[in-house]
């Protein structure tokens, strides 16, 4: 595999979280212990450029390399009902979510959204998502497929909802369990995909689908699992109603056995401090949609109490609850409602803060550490070339920015996908 090299500045992450930044960086690509393109060297050019001036550069100025953006939780089946107006999460659900992913049955219909939703990751500078699907096993394939063609580093897996939910979306429980192996057999592994185990959320799925769940997690550790848990008040009372006897909405879960490493739960907004150590004492980590709670207005996500408590997330689009493919609308509605009810702004909303819950923070979240979403050696070579000079307004304030932070919230305040000059998939 033929080298390759860029210079530009250039923006990574230490293990710690900390943002890196050179003015003038140098990024090495090349063949990767995988067999795709992964990061040989990362940093200043005068300290690489002796040791790789073999490797022809290509030289990007005025531009800034950046890791490409990590989405911990997106409904491909909804890109086509983002901004669809409703009085909260139920009443949605019923009226957009349920009739547009029944589209999703027909392979065709499948493909053509699949390839949309991968479009706008694209373009938006995503380059890792764990996505849902459908309940349809061919949406599934058609996702799967799209991604592999592209080189994705995608995981995806097919919705599990037995009950609760209307004809064309509802599954059978024993076929829900069967066709989920089969996929896991299918496509878990292959390239750079990833199957995630996906439950809809408590009330669409019986006791007896989720322990059968919890049995192929078990089976499977290296799966993902994901889900959506604490998102609103309504549903919550719902779940106390279905499930008498647990302790809370996220203990149903666990009673399951859905919670450990690699399992992913959107929102867990309305969660107390015995569900925050368990999701700390599993690994189980939570995917922040704040956009999505923002237009359904459901709530704003604790980050004083999740850091307090010490358990992992990163950042989510929810598309197509979430209002934008874009990671710098993310992580500046992340900023607005972070500060909600905060007692002071804290570290979790620093712009380095921010950047790395939408980076190599969620792809250590996911169980990708080293790999995903950051620049430094032996990580995917996953890049985004951005363009600090995409709007007016967005050029004058970075050409002004006197500092690292406020660079990064310069964008995260006044970018959107015209930033993304390029995105760049291993």
């Amino acid at each position: 595999m033929t080298l390759k090299a860029f210079r530009a500045a250039l923006l990574r992450f230490a293990d710690d979280g900390a943002p890196l930044y050179d003015e003038d960086g140098l990024l090495v690509t090349g063949a990767g212990p995988q067999g795709w393109r992964s990061v040989l060297a990362s940093g200043p050019a005068a300290g690489l450029l002796p040791q790789w001036n073999h490797v022809p550069a290509e030289h990007l100025p005025g531009r800034i390399l950046a890791p490409g953006f990590v989405d911990m939780h997106i409904h491909y089946p909804q890109t086509d009902i983002i901004g669809a107006p409703a009085e909260g999460l139920l009443p949605w659900l019923e009226k957009y979510t349920f009739p547009h992913e029944s589209r999703l049955s027909d392979r065709a219909v499948a493909d053509e959204v699949a390839g949309c939703f991968l479009d706008e990751l694209a373009r938006n500078g995503v380059t890792t998502a764990l996505a849902c699907a459908t309940s349809h096993p061919a949406s599934v394939d058609a996702l799967f497929t799209a991604a592999q063609q592209r080189g994705l580093r995608l995981m995806t897996g097919k919705v599990l909802q037995d009950r609760h939910s209307p004809d064309g979306v509802r599954d059978g429980t024993e076929q829900s369990l069967i066709d989920t192996e089969a996929l896991i057999a299918r496509w878990h592994g292959v390239g750079r995909l990833g199957y995630a185990i996906t439950p809809r959320f408590a009330p669409t799925s019986t006791p007896a689908q989720l322990h059968g769940a919890g049995e192929i997690a078990a089976r499977h550790p290296g799966v993902w699992i994901q889900s959506h848990v604490a998102e609103n008040r309504g549903e919550i009372a719902w779940v106390r109603e279905l499930f008498p006897q647990a302790r809370s909405y996220l203990s149903v879960y666990g009673d399951a056995g859905l919670l450990r490493e690699r399992a992913v739960y959107a929102h867990c907004i309305h969660l107390d401090d015995a569900d925050r150590a368990l999701m700390r004492d599993t690994g189980t980590v939570a995917a922040v949609s704040p956009t999505s709670n923002l237009f359904l207005g459901s709530g704003f996500f604790d980050y004083e109490a999740a850091d307090r408590i010490g358990f992992r997330y990163g950042l989510a689009s929810d598309v197509g609850g979430g209002t934008s493919f874009s990671p710098f609308l993310t992580m500046r509605a992340a900023y607005w409602v972070g500060r909600e009810g905060a007692t002071k702004p804290g570290l979790s909303l620093a712009p380095g803060a921010l950047w790395w819950q939408h980076t190599a923070g969620a792809g250590r979240a996911l169980g990708l550490g080293g790999t995903a979403g950051n620049l430094q050696p032996g990580s995917d070579a996953d890049f985004i070339v951005l363009d600090p000079q995409a709007t007016p307004l967005l050029a004058r304030r970075t050409a002004q920015a006197d500092s690292l932070d406020e660079l990064l919230f310069a964008f995260i305040v006044l970018a959107d996908d015209r930033a993304v000059a390029r995105t760049v998939i291993a």
